[in-house]
């Protein structure tokens, strides 16, 4: 399945990302297979990001295969922000956190 019909819905693809690699798809698919998809991340607490149109771009990529370089952009703030809601953040930010007065 290389393309998600525009008329099916939902439609879902999972990504993996090692912070050594460029991000891949691990699973994607619609319909039923959508909703399993979805139901693993819940109960897993993975990020659910809901963007139709990356999730179509992504639906051209093969499982097994990386993210094309024209969306690494995309892909990069969707898992800064899952990890942010984690409160995994960059070392760096420990030293601008800590410089930050947080009395009014």
């Amino acid at each position: 399945m290389s393309d998600i019909p525009e008329d099916l819905e939902p439609y879902a693809i999972a990504l993996g990302y090692d912070a050594k690699n460029t991000p891949t798809v691990l699973a994607k698919g619609f319909a039923e297979l959508a909703e399993q998809i979805v139901e693993i991340a819940e109960e897993e607490g993975i990020y659910i990001h809901k963007d139709a149109e990356l999730a179509r771009f992504l639906s051209h990529i093969e499982v097994g295969d990386n993210i094309p370089r024209e969306l690494y952009v995309l892909v990069a703030e969707v898992i800064s922000f899952a990890y942010l809601l984690e409160g995994k953040f960059p070392e760096q930010w420990a030293k601008l956190y800590n410089k930050i007065s947080t009395q009014a």
